[in-house]
């Protein structure tokens, strides 16, 4: 369950700070890369604030972080299908969009949720349950931008899975490669692949 952030504006800043810290941190160096007192350098917090707001410490702070990339990248995702009516053209745009953000990065700012938790099997299953949440948010994102464009429930359900796999796949291999190559590719099959199934 989410927590609502604190009333108060300069405690809700500092919340807000330290999990975006955490985000990028956990984005480029992982789960088990990142400590708290890193964290808390680069948030510009002390360790008592952070532990005051995430009495749960690193595990609870990775559950914090996956769960804003998930917000995020909902938002970005529904947006990108939003603004194009067919929904392969969207994909084809997205993945566009995705190559960008990663070339901007210098390829080092891949899946926030992915990097986060890979690795966290054993030792953090609050993240692995917020991963696993992300997900199935993601595809209900997009499985409702094709129910909408008329493709049947089941096929709008399934297509979502291989759209969103697909995408994660891509922008890894995008990130290893440092090309965009693998996400424009993607792009472009997986739009062939929605088309095939247009009622």
């Amino acid at each position: 369950m989410k927590t609502k952030a604190p009333h108060d504006p300069e405690t809700a800043g500092t919340r807000e700070r330290i999990v975006r810290t955490t985000s990028r941190l956990m984005q480029r160096q992982g789960y088990e890369g990142t400590g708290v007192k890193q964290i808390s350098v680069e948030a510009g917090a002390t360790l008592g604030s952070v532990y005051h707001f995430f009495p749960g410490g690193k595990q609870e702070l990775g559950t914090a972080a996956v769960r804003l990339g998930d917000e995020e990248f909902a938002e970005l995702l529904a947006e990108a299908l939003d603004a194009e009516p067919d929904p392969g053209k969207a994909l084809v745009a997205l993945t566009a969009s995705l190559a960008e953000g990663l070339r901007d990065s210098d390829w080092l700012d891949g899946c926030p949720v992915t990097s986060t938790v890979v690795g966290t099997a054993n030792s953090a299953p609050a993240v692995q349950e917020a991963a696993a949440e992300a997900f199935a948010r993601w595809r209900a994102v997009v499985a409702r931008k094709l129910a909408a464009s008329g493709f049947t429930e089941t096929d709008a359900e399934e297509l979502a899975h291989t759209v969103i796999a697909t995408l994660e796949g891509a922008e890894l291999a995008a990130q290893v490669a440092r090309s965009a190559t693998p996400l424009e590719v993607a792009g472009r099959h997986l739009a062939r692949l929605v088309a095939s199934y247009r009622p």
